[in-house]
């Protein structure tokens, strides 16, 4: 599989004559509504083995390999009639060798949501490990507010997909509680409340394992979250169940915040048996416009993980949606949330031309909106997704975590596969 992106004068015939596959089949792949307007700057899957390249001017056989992601030895084997490396002809034709060999394993869990649509659902399940099906609401009493989980833990099941219950201190008008988790972390009673009713979750309707998500918890629970934890832990192991928690992206032990200061990432690494790192949300709904989960950012948080929980019980949080935010940002101002496919879409409408940050490995454009007003769009593509996949390798990671898979994203999809294998564990 190779990563294109549009060029001037690019038509979906002309793709597919390079690289040897039919206009069928990039149409398909690649969900294209009208073949007739490609964007500049939108990119592609091409399921081909080889490209077919021709050589311009100051091109060299070294900068040919690094543009497809190949070596200098695999072109010349694929091309015997080059009799010096150094010396190609303009307009030579080249036959190059895509990469296919994957990376590993990985285990890939997604967050979904009880209004998930059965048609993604069946979609999305072939490429999971583990499906979290967002949230238990957690009471301060220890109580669970219930969630209708039944439909997506059967269809789950019946991939091979493992579910697990997720519960979270968000309280019933919405949002998540510093106070409903302090009464949690502080009181045994209410713990134990909890923990039996977890257990009878767990136990009726069929789950995995336990996820627990909790945020915006007083820097001063530090300690009693961790001990909550290991009590959770202990009794659910035990059980047979397995337990994760989800973590605010950290820089260092002492960060500074309300988010994350009592997330203790070693104490976390040392008692459950996976940690969601939360690296998105750079890009978020009230902030200014920036992309979602900008790479260099990203690798910031593994760089520290690493060191402080085990690489292979890391889940490295990976975005399923954009923003689209009114210029110029006006604190209190809200972006709008949009999927994948939406942002494609609204470019090919608007006729605007996508563009890509290579420092932040993410793709974005510009448009006027009907009243003049202009707007800018940070949202993933199959290059972005590339390359936040390959720190998973890069880190020696367990695996991802997608938040949510409520909208479909095929190409990541085909992407994911073709970098890993996708661990099962029913």
């Amino acid at each position: 599989m190779v990563l294109y992106s549009i060029k001037p004068g690019d038509s979906v015939y002309s793709i597919a004559r390079q690289f040897g596959v039919s206009p069928q089949q990039i149409i398909d792949d690649n969900q294209l509504k009208n073949v007739q307007r490609l964007m500049i700057g939108q990119s592609l899957i091409i399921p081909a083995e080889s490209a077919r390249h021709v050589v311009t001017l100051g091109q060299t056989l070294y900068s040919i390999a690094k543009s497809y992601g190949t070596t200098i030895q695999r072109i010349l084997v694929a091309n015997p009639a080059i009799t010096d490396p150094s010396k190609l002809r303009l307009g030579q034709v080249l036959i190059i060798p895509l990469p296919s060999q994957k990376l590993g394993s990985i285990d890939v869990n997604g967050y979904a949501l009880p209004g998930i649509g059965s048609d993604v659902l069946e979609a999305t399940l072939p490429h999971l490990t583990y499906i979290s099906i967002f949230s238990y609401q957690v009471k301060p009493d220890g109580s669970l507010i219930a969630i209708p989980d039944e439909p997506i833990i059967t269809a789950a099941k019946q991939k091979k997909v493992a579910p697990l219950m997720v519960i979270t201190n968000i309280k019933e008008a919405g949002g998540f509680n510093s106070d409903i988790a302090n009464t949690i972390l502080n009181d045994k009673k209410v713990q134990d409340v909890l923990l039996e009713n977890v257990i009878k979750v767990l136990e009726e309707k069929g789950y995995y394992g336990l996820d627990i998500d909790f945020e915006y918890i007083y820097a001063n629970d530090r300690e009693a979250y961790n001990q909550f934890l290991l009590k959770v832990t202990n009794r659910l192991h035990e059980l047979g169940y397995t337990v994760s928690t989800a973590v605010a992206p950290k820089l260092s032990e002492t960060q500074q915040g309300l988010l994350y200061e009592a997330h203790d990432y070693a104490a976390h690494g040392k008692i459950v048996d996976h940690v969601i790192l939360m690296t998105y949300e750079w890009g978020y709904t009230y902030g200014p416009a920036m992309a979602v989960a900008p790479i260099d950012q990203v690798e910031r948080v593994l760089k520290y993980a690493v060191t402080v929980i085990p690489s292979k019980k890391i889940l490295m949080g990976m975005p399923n949606y954009g923003y689209d935010w009114t210029l110029p940002f006006v604190q209190g101002s809200a972006a709008r949330s949009l999927s994948i496919l939406e942002a494609v879409e609204l470019a090919s409408r608007v006729g605007a031309q996508i563009q890509y940050d290579t420092r932040v490995q993410a793709p974005f454009f510009t448009y006027y909106d009907s009243n003049g007003k202009q707007h800018v769009v940070w949202f993933d593509d199959v290059r972005s997704t590339a390359a936040r996949l390959s720190l998973a390798d890069k880190y020696n990671l367990g695996g991802v975590s997608y938040w949510n898979i409520n909208t479909l994203y095929p190409q990541n999809w085909q992407v994911l596969e073709s970098m890993y294998n996708v661990n099962k564990v029913l």
